[in-house]
């Protein structure tokens, strides 16, 4: 998966649950909230005042590093 500032926020955590911590040290405490599921990055990050730029390669590094998935 790559992410971008219209990837949705649910579609993340879903393609990869180890997300989650990158979300809190950005300081996107509400990510589980059943709205916030719904919301781009983009959408989220202006509400919450964050660099969508920043976060969207950080999400990216991480995935990256991650081992495939095996089916």
């Amino acid at each position: 998966m790559t992410v971008t500032k219209d990837s949705v926020i649910g579609d993340i955590l879903k393609a990869d649950n180890s997300t989650a911590p990158l979300f809190i040290q950005m300081g996107m405490y509400c990510f589980e909230c059943p709205a916030a599921l719904g919301e781009t990055l983009a959408q989220a990050c202006a509400v919450h005042g964050i660099d969508v730029q920043e976060l969207v390669d950080v999400l990216n590094q991480h995935l990256a590093q991650q081992p495939p998935k095996q089916e």
